[in-house]
C-alpha cells in the first residue's frame, strides 16, 4: 500500500471517532484547481451528524509572507486576492494599518470615497452569497437576478478604477484617483433602482415555504458560543451580538454618518439571511450620505513622505520627477513600530498587523481573516443536524477560501 498523501490528511489525524457504530464521510474537497476548497469530515450516526470537521489548506498561496519582500504600496494587490469578493474593503483595512504606522492624515474627500467603494463592495458580496446560497437550497431564479445586480456594481468599480474586481484604488495615503467625470449620476441611477430590485429577490425568497423549512431553525448559534468561538459580522449578529466596528470604533468618517446594526434573535440560517438583506439595505442609507456630503478637496494625503506630486508639476520640477521616480521604485519607510487596524468587512472583523522594522517593506504582515475565524462555528453548527443540513449551514456562513488558505 502507498504512503498517505501529505496533501490529504487521513481522517485519523483529524479526529477521533466518538461513536462505535458511526460512518465517517468526507463533503469535499473538489478538485484543487477549483477557486475554494473545503474539506468537512462528517461523523454520522444514520443520518444525523455527532462530530464534523473542517480541514483547510487546499488553496494556500502564502500571501502573507511574500507580503514581507514587497513595499507597502505593492502589498495591495495581494489584499485584494484574498477576499476577492470585499477587494475594497482588504484594500482599506491596508491602507488603514499602515497609515497607523506612518502618522499621515487622510482628506476627509477621500474618506467619504473610501465609503462609498467599501460599501459597494459590501453590497457586492452579499448579492454574491444571497445568489449561490438560494442556488445551493435548489432555488435558481434569484442567483440570476443577484448576479445581474452586481454586474452593476463591478462597473461603476471599473469606471473608477478601470478593473472590475481587484480595483487597488484604495492604497496608502488616499486613493490613486478622484471620482471619474460621471460616477455620481450613473451611481445615482444605482441607488435608486436597486431597493425595488432588492425587494423582488427576497420576495422569492423570505415567505417560500420550502427556504424558510430548509432555513429556520436550522444551524443555531448563539450569542455566547458566537462570541467564544470568535464569530463576527453578519454571522454574529444574527445571534443577537449588536457589534459592528463602523459603530463602535468608527473609521474612515464613519462617525458622520446614519445608519443601523441590523441585529437577529434566533441565530439561525434564517435569520442570518435576513440580517445580511438587512445590512444592504443600511449601506444604501450610507453611500447616499457619503455622496450627498461628499467633501471637496484633495484625495491623497498632503504628506510628501508617502503621497507622489501632481502629475502637473512632473513637467515643470526636476525635483518633482526625481521625488516621484524614487516613491515609486523604493517606496515609503515607516518608522520602527507596529499597528493593527481593522475594519467592519463583508463578513465580519478583517484586520492587519503590521511590524515596521524603519524599511521600505514590511518586517511582519498578517491578516485578521474574518472567514477563517467564522468557519469554526460549523463544527458547532453542524452536530445533531441530519446531513442534509449541512449545506445550507456551510453556506450561511458565507466564506471564501481565498481568505481563510493566505
Amino acid at each position: 500500500m502507498s504512503a498517505p498523501s501529505t496533501f490529504m490528511p487521513s481522517t485519523e489525524t483529524v479526529f477521533q471517532r466518538i461513536g462505535e457504530n458511526t460512518m465517517v464521510v468526507n463533503m469535499g474537497p473538489q478538485h484543487p484547481s477549483t477557486h475554494g476548497v473545503l474539506r468537512v469530515i462528517c461523523e454520522l450516526e444514520g443520518e444525523t451528524i455527532v462530530q464534523c470537521k473542517c480541514v483547510i489548506g487546499y488553496l494556500h498561496t502564502g500571501m502573507e509572507k511574500e507580503a514581507e519582500y514587497q513595499q507597502y504600496s505593492k502589498c495591495v494587490v495581494m489584499t485584494d486576492r484574498m477576499d476577492y469578493l470585499n477587494a475594497n474593503g482588504n484594500n482599506l483595512a491596508h491602507a488603514l494599518a499602515v497609515e497607523k504606522l506612518l502618522g499621515c492624515e487622510i482628506p476627509k474627500r477621500a474618506q467619504y470615497l473610501r465609503v462609498v467603494l467599501a460599501e459597494l463592495s459590501r453590497v457586492a458580496s452579499h448579492l454574491v452569497w444571497l445568489g449561490t446560497h438560494a442556488l445551493d437550497l435548489g432555488a435558481m431564479t434569484p442567483f440570476f437576478y443577484c448576479m445581474s445586480q452586481r454586474e452593476k456594481i463591478l462597473d461603476l468599480f471599473e469606471m473608477f478604477a478601470g478593473v472590475r474586481m481587484m480595483p487597488s484604488w484604495i492604497v496608502p495615503g488616499g486613493l490613486r484617483g478622484d471620482m471619474p467625470e460621471g460616477f455620481a449620476e450613473r451611481l445615482d441611477a444605482f441607488l435608486a433602482a436597486f431597493p425595488a430590485e432588492l425587494d423582488q429577490i427576497v420576495g422569492l425568497l423570505t415567505e417560500n415555504p420550502i427556504f424558510k423549512e430548509r432555513t429556520m431553525g436550522v444551524g443555531v448559534l448563539t450569542a455566547r458560543q458566537a462570541l467564544e468561538i470568535g464569530c463576527s459580522g453578519p454571522i454574529a449578529r444574527a445571534s443577537g451580538v449588536a457589534f459592528d466596528l463602523r459603530k463602535t470604533n468608527p473609521y474612515s468618517s464613519y462617525e458622520d454618518f446614519d445608519f443601523m446594526i441590523p441585529v437577529g434573535h434566533t441565530g439561525d440560517v434564517y435569520d442570518r439571511y435576513l440580517v445580511r438583506v438587512a445590512e444592504m439595505r443600511e449601506s444604501l442609507k450610507i453611500i447616499r450620505q457619503a455622496m450627498d456630503g461628499l467633501p471637496e478637496g484633495g484625495f491623497r494625503t498632503s504628506d510628501r513622505k508617502v503621497s507622489p506630486p501632481p502629475r502637473a508639476e512632473l513637467d515643470n520640477s526636476m525635483e518633482s520627477l526625481i521625488h516621484h521616480f524614487k516613491l515609486y521604485t523604493e517606496g515609503f519607510r515607516p518608522p520602527v513600530g507596529e499597528a493593527y487596524a481593522g475594519i467592519e468587512g463583508s463578513k465580519g472583523e478583517l484586520g492587519f498587523y503590521i511590524i515596521s522594522d524603519g524599511s521600505n517593506r514590511p518586517y511582519r504582515w498578517h491578516e485578521r481573516p474574518s472567514s477563517f475565524m467564522n468557519l469554526k462555528s460549523l463544527e458547532v453548527l453542524a452536530i445533531g443536524r441530519m446531513i442534509a443540513d449541512l449545506v445550507a449551514i456551510i453556506g450561511s456562513i458565507d466564506i471564501v477560501l481565498g481568505e481563510i488558505d493566505r
